[in-house]
């Protein structure tokens, strides 16, 4: 059964999780980074709380982290990849469940454009792009410069926020990149739902989802660049 859950005892319990344990934990990358940051507290990491600290959003006031799941995987369909997101937090606000996916980012990309994604386009890959955007609430498909992974990864916080019966549903990036990688692209993401993009702040991005939907551009401590 797949949603059986391994405890954590340290940043190395991480490493087994990956998709190339090898290959993907190494010194000033994401997944490493992300470990250690999140391992070295016993809630949110201090910039993360004080970003929803100081958001005025109902349905997040109170908002405190129940359990965090590193690559934890949401089906999709239209192929058998699922969306491996580098954390889910179940976390619980004033009003209820919040399901909040981290991406984590020091200078990786977000992946190929959806242009290169859909280069050698199958039915499989039609399929999986028509329910994202049903489940974004997007009308229309994006310009090809709109890199996929966010479009996934978005769908999954609101795949997982109905599963949990949640109130809303987050996209974290946690990045620790000193040169803004990646801003670009989160921009390029937000302007689909009509949001300037700003960092360090918890933005709603509207859509017609039954489910609140809400972002966030976090920096991260460069400390744990070296761990």
């Amino acid at each position: 059964m797949s949603r059986i859950l391994k405890f954590t005892s340290s940043p190395a319990d991480w490493q087994a999780m990956l998709a190339d344990p090898v290959k993907h934990w190494r010194t000033g990358y994401s997944a490493r980074t992300l470990a250690y940051c999140w391992e070295a507290t016993e809630g949110f990491p201090p910039e993360i709380n004080s970003v929803f600290s100081a958001s005025q959003e109902s349905e997040l006031v109170g908002l405190s982290p129940v359990l965090a799941v590193p690559e934890f995987k949401v089906p999709l369909p239209g192929g058998t990849r699922s969306s491996q997101n580098d954390i889910f937090v179940l976390a619980r606000s004033s009003t209820g469940p919040v399901a909040i996916m981290v991406e984590g980012k020091v200078d990786e990309s977000f992946g190929p454009t959806l242009n290169d994604w859909l280069a050698e386009a199958s039915p499989g890959k039609e399929k999986r792009l028509d329910f994202l955007l049903r489940t974004l609430g997007l009308p229309e498909k994006p310009p090809g410069d709109v890199r996929y992974q966010l479009l996934h990864r978005t769908a999954s916080a609101l795949i997982t926020a109905e599963q949990y019966r949640a109130v809303a549903a987050v996209l974290l990036v946690h990045t620790f990149t000193k040169k803004q990688s990646g801003w670009h692209d989160y921009e390029s993401f937000l302007r689909l739902f009509g949001v300037s993009a700003e960092r360090g702040l918890l933005q709603r991005l509207p859509g017609k989802s039954a489910i609140p939907l809400f972002a966030a551009w976090v920096q991260g401590n460069p400390a744990y660049l070296e761990m």
